[in-house]
């Protein structure tokens, strides 16, 4: 390992150290299916106050501070737009009441706890008070897909997550401005005219920055291939320039840019989104582990008995009082109110945004800032480790969990797509049809398979289907266009292993070939669309077989020789779907979903499989 003279490590190698955890990170996690925040915490501990091989201020010095204050002005930017503010609108009533009512409240309470049981001054509490409205949008998604909710519950989880991240970054910057004024030792009239100034020059600097890169956008007056690189040099001038205007002010900026973004309705909105949530887990994780390895053991011995109890009210007084509050009286029934109250875990984003607070109100004299960081990690880590472990069985005891199954998605109305639906559920997978010709979704419909009426893509779908119950995705419609788009789109969110497509015609012909990065991996045997469904008139069935000791996947094989797997589904509960260059391997216990023959109908019958 690269050292510098004294034994410090050099910025360069830090630098390398810090990208190579923060990712390896999160696919540790993603591989063992642990909260991320965890492994980047045991990560930052390890090569940090551990074993001291990293000392960011002592390997990174002066850069530190600059470093952490722009990431966290870009992971703000990216909770600004995250909130559309039309969403919010077409959202549920609770969803409204959690942030409406729940958002102050939960400040208000939040900002208690710390005073009278974590002993915090009013300064450093009001601040850490409005950070600790953001319920982690990068912590309760991955809990969502493995807990599998109920709808209702798991749409008022993650919205409330995503709306209330960029409030709780607007409260703890407010309430950061009013403490910088009352320690200016001004009046209070001039205190209160220097914090209007701050506000209003800060949202203005981001409303004109947002209006201006909008209409630029807009009016095409940025090539595409540019729009992404001039979309974060804005970011960062909006930054540098209303911080150096008026300190502290660049924060609530480019959180009013990120919102006026959202709400523009640009075309290129999706791609923008999407590049910068690439970029935004590069500097959550970066300034995690950063701020992880930073911590002192020192610190954390000095957090008493006043630290636990403060989690402990957070967990079981403040977190359940703000949602029952804000739900009292309204259509969400009593059971799905007790899951959303003590399920709020805090993520990366509270963990920086409250190490950044913490310094700058340390940096004004305001001792109990210092505290604001131990206390975020003990919060962060306690939440996402309970709820991690709690969610799944408190949701099944309460009635709300979803299948044990990840089920599978298709779209497009068939009498083959209801044939496999068909087969899906006799072996207890979740299945959903969806379509926006109605006349398509009578088969399924009559058949009692779910359906969706309209595009899978559209807004309506995103609040209307339960995404979170389903992890595979099949486009069978019968416009190969049309699928290759469901898969493009889709496959960042599920995974491209997991959405699956028809062939479409022509596939391997040289002019009408497309590039791997569209579309979804090719199910069914290399047959399309109407291939498929000639087949099922011709008499075709759907066989969901188990595989035992007796009858093996060869045996099943040599018995429809021409048969065509479509799934597999271990004994587990692993369900896989059978795509291009993919082999069936099926052990005793598993069962294969299949499209057998007529001939072959009898064959299975006299085996009795």
């Amino acid at each position: 390992m690269s050292l510098a003279a004294d034994g410090a490590m050099t910025p360069v190698m830090a630098f390398a150290l810090i990208g190579a955890l923060g990712v390896g990170s999160q696919w540790l996690a993603w591989r063992l299916r642990l909260p991320a925040i965890v492994v980047m915490l045991l990560a930052g501990l390890v090569i940090g106050p551990v074993t001291g091989v990293f000392d960011p201020s002592r390997d990174i010095g002066t850069l530190l501070g600059p470093m952490v204050s722009i990431a966290v002005a870009i992971i703000l930017f990216e909770g600004g737009l995250t909130l559309d503010l039309h969403s919010l609108r077409d959202a549920a009533v609770g969803v409204r009441r959690l942030v409406i009512v729940g958002a102050p409240l939960g400040w208000l309470l939040s900002a208690l706890a710390l005073h009278f049981v974590a002993g915090l001054g009013w300064a450093a509490s009001t601040v850490f008070g409005g950070i600790m409205i953001v319920t982690g949008p990068t912590v309760i998604a991955p809990l969502l897909r493995q807990a599998r909710l109920a709808r209702r519950p798991g749409q008022l989880l993650q919205w409330e997550a995503i709306v209330n991240d960029p409030i709780g970054a607007l409260a703890a910057v407010l309430a950061f401005e009013v403490v910088i004024v009352l320690n200016a030792g001004v009046s209070a009239p001039e205190a209160a005219r220097d914090m209007v100034v701050g506000v209003v020059f800060a949202a203005v600097a981001g409303l004109l920055a947002g209006w201006g890169l909008s209409a630029a956008f807009r009016r095409a007056w940025v090539p595409e291939y540019m729009k992404v690189p001039v979309l974060f040099t804005t970011l960062l001038g909006t930054f540098a320039v209303s911080d150096h205007i008026l300190h502290e002010s660049g924060l609530l900026a480019v959180t009013v840019m990120g919102v006026f973004i959202a709400n523009a309705n640009l075309p290129s909105y999706t791609e923008l989104r999407r590049f910068k949530e690439h970029a935004t887990v590069l500097l959550v994780s970066g300034v995690f582990i950063l701020l992880a390895a930073n911590l002192e053991f020192a610190a954390l011995a000095r957090l008493d008995w006043r630290a636990a109890a403060f989690v402990i009210v957070v967990i079981l007084i403040a977190r359940p009082a703000t949602v029952m509050t804000a739900l009292a009286f309204s259509p969400v029934p009593m059971r799905e109110r007790l899951l959303v109250a003590f399920t709020g875990p805090r993520g990366v984003v509270l963990v920086a945004v409250a190490g950044l607070f913490g310094d700058r109100l340390a940096g004004l004299g305001i001792a109990d800032g210092a505290q604001i960081g131990p206390l975020a990690f003990v919060l962060v880590a306690t939440t996402v480790v309970l709820h991690g472990f709690t969610l799944t069985p408190v949701a099944r005891a309460l009635g709300l969990a979803g299948g044990e199954v990840p089920g599978v998605l298709i779209v497009g109305g068939s009498r083959w797509a209801t044939d496999l639906a068909q087969a899906l559920q006799k072996i207890e997978v979740p299945v959903l049809i969806a379509d926006a010709n109605i006349t398509r979704l009578r088969t399924p419909r009559d058949a009692g398979v779910p359906v969706f009426y309209g595009d899978i893509l559209s807004e309506a779908a995103e609040h209307g289907v339960e995404i979170m119950s389903y992890g595979k995705i099949i486009a069978a419609t019968d416009n190969d266009a049309y699928n290759t788009l469901v898969a493009t789109d889709l496959a960042p969110e599920f995974g491209r292993d997991n959405v699956c497509q028809l062939k479409r015609a022509k596939q391997h012909s040289a002019r009408h070939s497309l590039p791997a990065t569209l579309g979804g991996r090719v199910i069914g045997g290399g047959q399309g669309y109407f291939e498929m469904n000639r087949l099922v008139a011709e008499g075709w069935t759907f066989r969901a077989t188990r595989i035992s000791a007796e009858f093996t996947l060869e045996n099943w094989t040599e018995t429809h020789p021409e048969g065509i797997i479509l799934a597999q589904l271990s004994e587990a509960g692993g369900l896989r779907l059978i795509c291009e260059s993919d082999s069936p391997r099926a052990g005793p216990g598993a069962r294969v979903v299949a499209m057998v023959p007529p001939e072959s109908n009898g064959q299975e019958r006299a085996t009795g499989h």
